[in-house]
C-alpha cells in the first residue's frame, strides 16, 4: 500500500488506519505545531483520530519551527 507523504512515495506493508496513527509513526516526538493536509484538504487536529487513510492518499505534514 502506498501513501505520498510530503511529495515522497512511501510503501507500507500495512497501511496506518488513521491520520493520527500515521503521525505517530512519522513524527512521534511532535505533538504541537503540526498542520496536516490530506489530498489537498486541511484536516483539523480534532479530526485526526477519525480520519481514515486510503491507498494512494497524499499527505502534507507541516511542522512549525523557530527562527528569525
Amino acid at each position: 500500500m502506498e501513501l505520498t507523504i510530503n511529495h515522497t512515495l512511501r510503501t507500507f506493508d500495512s497501511l496506518p488506519e488513521t491520520l493520527e496513527a500515521l503521525l505517530a509513526i512519522e513524527i512521534p516526538e511532535k505533538k504541537k505545531g503540526i498542520a496536516v493536509a490530506l489530498n489537498n484538504r486541511i484536516i483539523p487536529q480534532s479530526f485526526w483520530a477519525e480520519t481514515i487513510l486510503n491507498d494512494k492518499d497524499s499527505i502534507l505534514i507541516i511542522t512549525a519551527t523557530q527562527g528569525g
